[in-house]
C-alpha cells in the first residue's frame, strides 16, 4: 500500500508543476494568485499522504487542514488588495 501512496504523491507533485509556471509567467496578478492557490491546495494533499506513508495520518490532517485555512484566507486578502490597487 505504500507504493500507491508514494506513486499518488510523484504524481501530486507533477501536477503542481504547470501551476509553478503560471505564477512566473502568468499574464496577470490574478492567474498568479489563482496559481499559488493551487499549489497551496497541493501542499496540504502532500501533507495527507506524506502522513499516511508514515503512518501518522492523524497529525498530518490536522497540520493540512490548518495550512488550507490559513492558503484560502491568504488567498481571498491577496485578490482583494490588488484588486483595491487596480493591479501591480
Amino acid at each position: 500500500m505504500t507504493h500507491v501512496f508514494l506513486a499518488a504523491t510523484v504524481a501530486t507533485l507533477i501536477l503542481a508543476i504547470p501551476y509553478l509556471g503560471r505564477v512566473i509567467a502568468g499574464p496577470t496578478v490574478f492567474d498568479r494568485v489563482v496559481a499559488l492557490n493551487g499549489i497551496g491546495t497541493k501542499i496540504a494533499v502532500l501533507m495527507v499522504l506524506v502522513g499516511l506513508l508514515y503512518a501518522r495520518a492523524d497529525m498530518f490532517v490536522d497540520i493540512a487542514l490548518a495550512f488550507y485555512l490559513l492558503n484560502l484566507v491568504t488567498t481571498l486578502l491577496l485578490a482583494k488588495y490588488v484588486k483595491e490597487r487596480g493591479g501591480l
